[in-house]
């Protein structure tokens, strides 16, 4: 419980942190340096003569309101998500496309008859959709890195595209893959017991999982 004099430094911490919505490390930092800066400012009125519950008050005033501080705050986690998505995309990506081919290598079907021509076509598809996540997470991080050298409008904005084309190749991704894996069994039912598959099964369902986390908090994070 906070003591009595923290009372309305807690409150304004507790509004702010039920209006910010981004990564919880981020969240977490952000929230703790304010506390800190408050409880300075509440320590250095007090040690000049004013009250405890209005040496918050001013603290609190001088600090800023909600209003005057999400706006920055908001940007800063919208920015640390995108981050996060991207670094995840891309190893999630540059596993896909260098491993993925390697699932089938030395399987008991890869010598027999050509898949259908469509099959061939979803496997290229998803080759080309692990290709393309690369390619934005790249530019992801390339955002990122620009955002914090200068917080230019513009770069809000590349922010927004790079995010929502990180999201939509993966859901693109999940569901040609998903498909892809499915008509494969279908084709070849050994394909079942083939360990190399079996392993790619789990560590992609781990990837989607990840993935599919950090492009709901970039949602979170940046729709608003």
């Amino acid at each position: 419980m906070p003591r009595c004099e923290d009372v309305l430094v807690e409150e304004h911490l507790r509004e702010l942190a039920a209006r910010l919505r981004g990564p919880a490390r981020l969240k977490s930092d952000l929230l703790t340096e304010a506390r800190h800066g408050l409880l300075d400012a509440v320590e250095a009125y007090r040690e000049g003569g004013v009250p405890p519950t209005e040496a918050e008050r001013r603290a609190v005033a001088e600090f800023g309101s909600p209003a005057q501080l999400l706006p920055s705050w908001q940007a800063e986690l919208a920015v640390g998500a995108l981050r996060g998505l991207s670094l995840r995309m891309l190893a999630t990506a540059a596993v896909g496309v260098i491993a993925g081919d390697l699932t089938w290598q030395g399987s008991s079907w890869s010598g027999g008859s050509r898949p259908p021509a469509v099959y061939l076509l979803l496997s290229t598809s998803v080759d080309w959709i692990w290709a393309g996540s690369l390619l934005l997470a790249v530019a992801g991080l390339l955002v990122v890195a620009a955002s914090a050298r200068s917080p230019r409008p513009g770069l809000a904005a590349a922010q927004r595209a790079v995010g929502a084309g990180l999201t939509g190749t993966l859901v693109l991704g999940m569901v040609a893959g998903g498909a892809l894996f499915v008509w494969s069994i279908g084709l070849w039912e050994a394909a079942l017991t083939w360990p190399p598959m079996i392993i790619g099964m789990v560590v992609a369902g781990g990837a989607y999982f990840s993935l599919v986390r950090a492009a709901r908090g970039w949602l979170l994070a940046t729709v608003r």
